[in-house]
């Protein structure tokens, strides 16, 4: 069988992925063998599934170690044979002593690639207090990172491999509908809605690169925003734009969904 190239990646937003994403379909037509990829982030994980799940030979799922997570292996196989869905995954334990040197997950990524980890062997990675970090990896950088010893800034850090279930994962949010009303759908007044934040806050989270729109960092609070948009911001969850309705007080109904 021959896949439609062409067509699946005529104005793809990550082609490069697509189109990686797509070899490995084609080697689960030639081999019949169910494979998994690497690490995908969430925005290619989206557009993968909505454009690859017309390929009515092949069938796909996504798992990223825990529920909600934004970097994800996707399970590739013939629709017509059965699998066992579970992820080659395991838990990472990133320990270090950061009570004076506060870190975020992209810290613990750059020094994890600075030990040699691979970018597409890196799952979701989250802080724990001022003690490090955990995450989640393939069995390929577990090898590779197994008792290793690195540093983060000035901090020596000490990686130690455990199953899933040793990690304390990131709390999971019940989906929650939320209705407000402001005077504009601008991404700082929606964000500040949505999450419970001052506004100065919401600023200073887009300073920091923590805001993001689509899965994209956020550069200006004062865009509009539309609905369907969503809003990401680290370790509180996720926005929806469900509604924007404006009303006789010439004001803004805002329908939310938080997860």
């Amino acid at each position: 069988m021959s896949l439609p190239r062409d067509e699946l990646l005529t104005k793809a937003r990550h082609p490069e992925g697509l189109a990686a994403l797509l070899d490995l379909a084609e080697l689960v037509l030639r081999t019949w063998q169910p494979t998994w990829s690497a690490f995908v982030d969430a925005p290619l994980r989206e557009e993968a599934m909505e454009r690859l799940s017309s390929l009515s030979e092949l069938a796909w799922h996504h798992d990223g170690g825990h529920p909600g997570a934004e970097r994800c292996r996707l399970l590739c196989h013939r629709r017509d044979q059965p699998v066992e869905v579970i992820a080659p995954i395991q838990g990472l334990l990133i320990e270090g002593n950061f009570l004076f040197d506060p870190i975020s997950p992209d810290d613990l990524r750059t020094a994890l690639h600075s030990m040699g980890a691979e970018p597409e062997d890196l799952g979701d990675l989250w802080v724990r207090g001022d003690r490090g970090g955990q995450g989640l990896i393939s069995p390929t950088a577990a090898e590779h990172l197994r008792g290793r010893r690195g540093r983060l800034r000035e901090v020596e850090i000490h990686c130690d491999v455990v199953e899933i279930e040793q990690l304390q994962r990131p709390a999971q949010r019940n989906p929650k509908r939320l209705t407000t009303v402001e005077a504009s759908c601008r991404i700082d007044a929606i964000a500040s809605a949505g999450f419970g934040l001052s506004r100065s806050k919401v600023v200073s989270q887009i300073k920091a690169g923590r805001l993001r729109l689509n899965w994209e960092p956020v550069r200006q609070g004062s865009r509009e925003l539309k609905v369907g948009d969503r809003l990401q911001l680290q370790d509180r969850g996720s926005l929806e734009l469900l509604s924007c309705t404006l009303t006789k007080r010439d004001r803004w109904r805002i329908e939310l969904m938080r997860r």
